[in-house]
């Protein structure tokens, strides 16, 4: 198909709109899920972005939008969908995690049947209206900054559950840790009579509190670890003194785990050791108002934990749990320096990319402790009165304990040949990330992340009378066999076949890996596609014995399948793909899921709207990169590119696909390889200063150079070479994200060089003289580095000290009139146009972080920017020169453009080029294509990115 360059983006929805389209409907915001619209991706003009530019005319029309949304549908009693209110946010700690699980459910519970609205409980416990496009905002903050004017916000309480009443079906409640799990939000839906997804409240509050489940479970006759409750500052510590006597700990240096009994299962949990200690750690969390209670448990050393996803499958009211497959969690993966001693599964190695932890499902546990542990967990979910589902979490110790080796006869379940298994927590709301337990242990045993969703959401209404009506009907059967094994139906011919591939060995390879999985997941809900995920693995990695590298040639790419993709990293995928082809591991792991998908089916097919498994068990293929390139060429797939750094941006893989005639996403070989080298890409648009885009003078040096060198004297070369002493310091050759550091004395320059020299893989915060957050290292470290005069621009803080302490304050001193700003391009060669360009407000320090440029949860992204700051006439100028540097580079696609901007004039300071921007699901390009009128929501961006890439000439 060929693309005419004036109507590239207005033509695609037209054509391509998906069977579950995501979109707007007669200008509603908010839930346009499961109306079926067509959806027009527009032509970006900058006649409407005058408009749009207007902060004050832009947020009153979208609040505006939100309110009319909340009256659509309500005359509408036959055949219309079921509604479905998504409620987000919430005051624990743990809300930036809800928004990610919300933004997954949203992107996931789709189809024709169901209409979602969405609302956001903030900090304050207040409620909000907020449109489906603002789900996708990075973190709490951002919600906040924007709630004024982009939400409908309620008076009370009272006052929401009162609309959702009118105007929702069931409710589906995404709200981690206090009022979501602990029966806060449950009570005020009952009181109401509006139907939830999930436990009711009083289980919820009973099983939330931790010292209150473990009370719970030892009653039910589970194995607990002995704990101790931690209740008000005044707490006496002889009594802590005898509980750690009675259990055997050292009051000096006896180590304990210190949480909060009612945070959600990662805030605040943390190693103490001794009484001190302990009461230390305990009563800081109560005076920073993390929680009132605090739990003090045993550490318990030589033990392995597990988590597992219990899915309640019985008819109505009757309970029949089925536990899935368990995942077992694995800390000091590859045996990595770089895990502190008493390392525990905390809330940065669960939610954050990382090699300290990696996880196996099913466990790598002797058949009788996985058995015990899916039994326990359905036994503690029916006597716990637990609803829908739930994630339970323990430990499996393979050498007897003394602490837990009681001979109290009420201790009936937990014991087994192979150790024992102690259950620790209950997760009334499991995290719903793209790659959650929840997600990874369904896709094990045949569940897409829709399919888990609906099954689910369905499973709710079989409890209210009134949503009997909208349970779905089954489709055509499939026999028991099929069903068993996971057997899907092929996709229709005539299918687009597509290779999304990421991963490969640069220090992005884990943003690499979220990017490739968002673009693969919002991708394959067009049923006209067919989309494969792919792995580009480490040039050495798992090549066959006895052969060497000769070149990218030899490069090992993974074909995928569904269930090895939901991983944290890239080295867990590749150790899965491993798993999944070793016979004896393979053969295991097929018995399990054959077991469990019995037992699902026992009670599933009782059900009419269950029409089977969707995710096959086919294990994945191994290709040499030169054969994955055969193979994409003969099945006439078009590659999309998702590889930062490394041959995905040097244009050495596009060379290897165009030379095949295979089409791929992005920009050609000779603007990825100039966009890549950041001295060559200042050198392209050196010309251009009368036109109003500046660049900024560099001098490379070598790591050799530094590690053998004096620095000091090399300290003074560079400032009085850059004519600045504040010097910012990056990779030559790699991404965007990692090695970026301010430098402001020698010192700074000493710390950073050390850490090159060690191959660090992060300089802690404020390792340097300026304070920053967290600085992720390139891991191995670049050959070369470049040192450039660190551009000073205006402050832009966001805070809630203004004059009414409970409306969020954004403040910019405006004195350099300078700020940073990142714009995405889009169109054919010659002609890319810029979408809105963004203002993101750090958190710390004076570079963005690798997790607050990609990873949800932080961040504050102001797209558009606001007119405070940005004038209209200036920003229009500011997109020209956006658009006139992508032309000059000979861009193409799609790609990044970060700049210091002049807020006055719109003069463009290029910083660099990103060919392969970041396509992770809270990515400033997905808030931009958002801003476009109308909006594009991720698939449809991603998929006009394809046919982008289609119609060019290969």
């Amino acid at each position: 198909m060929t693309i005419s360059p004036s109507s590239a983006l207005a033509q695609f929805h037209s054509k391509f709109s998906c069977r579950n389209g995501v979109g707007e409907s007669n200008g509603s915001l908010v839930s346009p899920f499961f109306t079926k619209p067509i959806i027009s991706i527009p032509k970006i003009s900058r006649n409407f972005s005058v408009q749009r530019h207007n902060w004050s005319v832009f947020t009153t029309r979208a609040s505006a939008e939100v309110l009319e949304s909340l009256k659509a549908e309500e005359e509408r009693e036959e055949a219309r969908p079921l509604r479905v209110g998504l409620i987000c946010g919430g005051p624990s700690a743990e809300r930036g995690i809800s928004l990610n699980s919300a933004r997954s459910v949203l992107d996931h519970i789709q189809g024709d049947d169901l209409h979602v609205s969405c609302y956001y409980v903030d900090c304050n416990m207040n409620a909000h209206a907020i449109s489906s496009a603002q789900i996708y905002s990075n973190t709490p903050a951002d919600f906040d900054f924007k709630l004024e004017s982009l939400a409908h916000s309620f008076k009370s309480l009272s006052e929401f559950t009162e609309h959702l009443a009118a105007s929702v079906d069931i409710v589906f409640p995404v709200i981690h840790g206090r009022f979501g799990e602990d029966g806060g939000i449950q009570e005020l839906l009952e009181q109401a009579g509006i139907p939830f997804v999930g436990t009711g409240s009083n289980e919820c509050c009973q099983a939330f509190d931790k010292y209150n489940a473990s009370v719970e479970l030892k009653r039910h006759g589970f194995l607990t670890i002995p704990s101790f409750l931690v209740q008000g500052s005044d707490t006496d510590g002889v009594k802590l003194s005898e509980w750690f006597v009675s259990n055997l700990l050292d009051i000096n240096v006896g180590k304990v785990v210190v949480k909060p009994a009612r945070a959600g299962s990662s805030i605040g949990v943390s190693v103490a050791y001794g009484v001190d200690d302990t009461l230390a750690k305990a009563n800081a969390l109560i005076s920073e108002g993390v929680d009132d209670k605090v739990l003090v448990e045993v550490f318990i050393d030589g033990g392995t934990e597990f988590t597992a996803i219990v899915l309640d499958v019985g008819p109505g009211s009757d309970c029949n749990p089925v536990t899935l497959l368990p995942t077992e969690v694995e800390l000091q993966y590859y045996g990595n320096s770089d895990v502190e001693e008493d390392a525990i599964f905390n809330y940065r190695r669960k939610y954050l990319p990382t090699l300290q932890v990696a996880y196996h499902t099913p466990p790598r546990f002797p058949s009788d402790v996985i058995n015990c542990i899916r039994k326990g967990s359905a036994l503690l979910f029916q006597q716990l009165g637990l609803r829908d589902f739930a994630r339970i979490d323990g430990w499996f110790l393979p050498s007897p304990s003394q602490i837990l080796s009681s001979d109290d006869n009420e201790i009936k379940f937990g014991k087994t040949k192979s150790g024992m298994i102690v259950f620790t927590d209950i997760n009334l709301i499991s995290g719903m990330e793209q790659t959650s337990f929840l997600f990874q242990q369904a896709s094990k045993v045949g569940f897409s992340h829709s399919n888990i969703l609906g099954t689910i959401i369905q499973h709710a209404c079989l409890r209210s009378h009134a949503l009997q009506s909208y349970v779905g009907q089954k489709s055509q059967s499939r026999s028991m066999q099929q069903m068993q094994r996971g057997n899907v139906m092929p996709k229709a011919k005539g299918t687009h076949k597509v290779f999304v591939i990421f991963g490969g060995e640069t220090s992005e390879r884990q943003v690499s890996l979220m990017s490739g999985t968002n673009v693969w997941l919002n991708l394959q809900n067009f049923d006209d596609l067919e989309v494969t995920p792919c792995l580009l693995a480490p040039a050495n990695g798992y090549l066959s014995q006895g052969s060497e590298e000769k070149g990218n040639l030899t490069r090992t790419v993974w074909s995928l399948p569904y269930s090895v993709v939901l991983r944290h990293t890239t080295e867990e995928v590749l150790a899965a793909c491993m798993e999944a082809i070793e016979p004896v591991r393979a053969a295991l792991t097929s018995k399990y899921r054959d077991e469990v998908m019995v037992e699902l089916l026992e009670g599933l097919t009782k059900h009419k709207w269950f029409s089977g498994f969707d995710i096959s068990d086919a294990p994945p293929k191994r290709y040499v990169l030169e054969e994955w390139i055969a193979q994409a060429k003969e099945v006439q797939a078009t590659v999309f590119i998702a590889l930062h750094g490394g041959i995905g941006e040097d244009g050495t893989l596009q060379s290897l696909l165009e030379a095949s005639g295979v089409p791929y996403t992005g920009p050609g070989v000779m603007a990825s390889k100039t966009c890549m080298d950041k001295v060559a890409t200042s050198l392209a648009l050196a010309h251009m200063t009368n036109s109003g885009v500046l660049t900024i003078h560099k001098d490379v040096r070598s790591k050799a150079e530094l590690v053998n060198s004096s620095l000091p004297d090399i300290w003074h070369e560079l400032t009085a070479k850059l004519h600045s002493e504040t010097l910012c310091v990056k990779p030559a050759r790699d991404g965007c994200s990692t090695g970026v550091a301010r430098l402001c004395c020698k010192e700074d320059l000493e710390v950073y060089t050390n850490a090159l020299r060690k191959s660090l893989l992060r300089l802690p915060p404020n390792s340097l003289s300026k304070a920053h957050g967290v600085i992720e290292m390139p891991n191995p470290p670049p050959k070369l580095l470049i040192f450039e005069p660190f551009i000073e621009t205006d402050e832009i803080t966001f805070s809630f000290k203004s004059s009414n302490a409970n409306e969020p304050h954004l403040s910019w001193d405006g004195n350099s009139r300078w700020i940073e700003v990142t714009a995405g391009v889009i169109g054919k060669r010659g002609e890319m146009q810029s979408l809105s360009p963004s203002i993101t407000v750090k958190e710390s320090g004076d570079i963005l972080s690798l997790e607050e440029k990609f990873q949800g949860g932080t961040g504050i992204n102001l797209t558009p920017p606001p007119k405070e700051i940005f004038r209209e006439e200036a920003l229009q100028r500011c997109k020209q020169r956006i658009e006139l540097i992508a032309n000059m580079l000979g861009l193409e696609g799609f790609s990044r453009i970060d700049a210091f901007v002049n807020v006055d004039n719109g003069e463009v300071m290029v910083i660099e080029v990103n060919t392969v921007p970041g396509m992770t699901p809270s990515t400033v390009l997905i808030h931009q294509a958002l801003a476009e009128q109308p909006r594009m929501y991720p698939r449809q961006f991603f998929r006009a990115l394809l046919e982008l890439a289609s119609s060019r000439s290969v």
